[in-house]
């Protein structure tokens, strides 16, 4: 297990605090191992092993436990008056009302419990439990590995190039366990597909409505091959319409769909913002599929289509650093990013190069007319010496991903 210093210093900062940790993502993008990583620290911190209780419901031996009086009265029995302590749930959405347990735990005057949650879908604080648990809980949300993680795990050979690893980062994409398995197309292809099923089955058709697969499977297949379009539901619904010779797929039924896919964690939506107006706008959008990986297990490898990988990749790394993303629009034109933390922004283009002068113009076109003194910067796979233009920064992407 490596450190996800970046998770478990939010760990740290509200350990010992009442409010309830909630740890969010992705399966299988680590919030178990995290667990384990803070339990590891409590114990060398010298917290007794009897005041650290780990449940994990995806486990046979809690399949009894279903609703939340079953909850309750387990942990009740594990827990006295004696000392503080630690509560380790993981993926305790299986539990039917496990809110009310885990709220009437957090606020009992008799017992002193720090209290962690895993879970792999939105649903779980949906507004209902939100509001039972209104200021007093924290979400963490927890995103696949950053390439600097990747390279952590030393699982590929010592003389391979940090290219040569990036290339195989963008291949086989960030959940940790596919560091471990061999670096094998048909294994891990086989492993990220199972992930995906996973996921649909458990996250999304148990959730939805409509239970549809395979018209979730079109929307999710759309959704990866317009990877850096703007697109909305009616555009789905439009070609799907077509495809199906007559018969109508309502934007209702798409819309639906994406945001239980987001709320699964495996898609993320990136709204537009007028520069000039200074607004976020309410029509069209672009996707983000969470893990690269996943998205070549569906589509296949293609040289042609590394572009949007990158976007992909350089999208997610700015939501690690705490940014808020937006597609920024200046009038007719368009910034692949535009990133908002607090009263910073920073604005970003990514291309595979811009050794083309005609793309070098496009890519620079927006950023040199939009007139604020914000950092703006090209990423690229380029390797130069000529580092800005016009006050334009250029960077190669593999220095920003391990930039910070």
């Amino acid at each position: 297990m490596i450190q996800r210093e970046q998770y478990m210093e939010r760990l740290r900062a509200y350990k010992d605090n009442k409010l309830i940790k909630v740890i969010t993502g992705l399966r299988r993008c680590g919030k178990s191992t995290l667990l384990q990583l803070f339990k590891q620290e409590l114990l060398e911190d010298g917290v007794d092993g009897d005041h650290i209780i780990e449940i994990n419901f995806e486990l046979m031996a809690y399949d009894e436990i279903v609703e939340y009086h079953q909850f309750y009265k387990l942990v009740r029995e594990r827990v006295s008056a004696n000392g503080k302590y630690y509560l380790l749930l993981d993926e305790v959405q299986q539990v039917k009302r496990w809110e009310k347990a885990v709220n009437s735990l957090s606020v009992e005057s008799d017992i002193d419990v720090d209290i962690y949650i895993t879970g792999s879908n939105a649903y779980m604080l949906s507004s209902d439990i939100s509001t039972l648990l209104s200021g007093r809980y924290v979400e963490i949300k927890m995103l696949p590995l950053s390439f600097k993680e990747f390279l952590l795990f030393e699982h590929l050979p010592a003389e391979w190039s940090v290219e040569d690893k990036f290339r195989q980062y963008l291949k086989y994409g960030c959940l940790p366990a596919v560091t471990t398995l061999p670096q094998n197309d048909i294994i891990i292809n086989e492993f990220l597909l199972g992930i995906y099923n996973t996921v649909i089955v458990k996250d999304v058709v148990a959730r939805s409505k409509s239970k549809d697969v395979t018209l979730l499977e079109k929307i999710v297949r759309y959704v990866i091959s317009n990877t850096g379009n703007i697109i909305s539901s009616n555009k789905i619904s439009g070609f799907l319409s077509a495809q199906e010779k007559g018969e109508n797929v309502k934007s209702s039924t798409i819309a639906a769909y994406l945001d239980t896919l987001e709320k699964a964690y495996i898609v993320y939506q990136a709204h537009r913002f007028d520069i000039k107006g200074k607004e976020q706008l309410k029509t069209l959008s672009k996707y983000y599929v969470a893990d690269t990986g996943i998205r070549n297990s569906l589509t296949g490898y293609s040289d042609g289509d590394i572009g949007h990988v990158l976007e992909t990749v350089v999208y997610f790394e700015l939501l690690r650093r705490g940014y808020k993303v937006f597609i920024g629009k200046w009038y007719d034109s368009e910034v692949d990013f535009l990133a908002i933390r607090q009263d910073s922004r920073k604005y970003y283009q990514v291309t595979l190069s811009m050794m083309d002068e005609r793309v070098k113009a496009r890519e620079l076109s927006p950023l040199i007319d939009i007139r604020d003194n914000y950092e703006k910067t090209i990423l690229s796979l380029d390797k130069t010496y000529i580092t800005d233009h016009e006050g334009v920064r250029f960077q190669n992407i593999i220095d920003f991903l391990l930039s910070e």
